[in-house]
């Protein structure tokens, strides 16, 4: 059995092409995949979140933060 972590290629594979982990067709929710930002459908375009773990979205919310932060700094000096 996989180390739920780190599970292995071909369990990341089986759940990346499981079309029941994937809402609509462009988010990911996967209760047993812990990794915080899996690849996406098609890894050449990078990572997603994954909506089903709750430190996914933390992050996610945090990042989304982070750069609206940088935007309102940048447009109250202008």
């Amino acid at each position: 059995m996989d180390n739920p972590d780190n599970p292995s290629p071909e369990t990341q594979e089986r759940w990346s092409k499981d079309p029941n982990n994937w809402i609509w067709g462009i988010f990911y929710y996967n209760k047993e995949d812990r990794r915080l930002l899996p690849p996406k459908r098609n890894p050449i375009m990078g990572w997603t979140v994954n909506f089903a773990n709750r430190n996914s979205v933390l992050l996610f919310v945090f990042m989304m933060l982070f750069f609206l932060l940088i935007v309102f700094v940048i447009e109250s000096k202008s």
